[in-house]
């Protein structure tokens, strides 16, 4: 994984337009919240069965990817690395200052493993 490439994840994301497709996304805060005294939050999709017709990512870094469905929007904020793997599934994440995952924004025409 490696910095947003502002253009290749466009071209990705694109890719998924008008397709069934598997989504994961993750936002957390997690344990390192909780070691500090603030609130644990975290919000958790896997597999969640999609299909979007417009797709785009916005911002100069953290970046924000909106995917537009026929009823509403999937939306995360705060993306800094990407990948796209062998299997050419669409890998979005951002880290804090410390390297920590806050969010994960993923997208694959088959399932992600359990």
């Amino acid at each position: 994984m490696g910095p947003i490439q502002k253009e290749d994840v466009q071209r990705a994301i694109e890719r998924f337009v008008g397709k069934n497709v598997y989504l994961h996304l993750e936002t957390t805060n997690g344990a390192y919240a909780a070691r500090q005294g603030m609130m644990a939050v975290c919000a958790y999709i896997r597999n969640g069965l999609v299909s979007f017709h417009r797709g785009v990512i916005t911002g100069d870094g953290p970046y924000r990817v909106g995917l537009k469905m026929d009823n509403g929007w999937i939306y995360g904020e705060g993306l800094t690395d990407y990948e796209i793997d062998d299997a050419g599934r669409l890998l979005l994440a951002g880290h804090d200052s410390e390297g920590r995952l806050a969010i994960a924004l993923q997208l694959s025409e088959t399932p992600f493993p359990m």
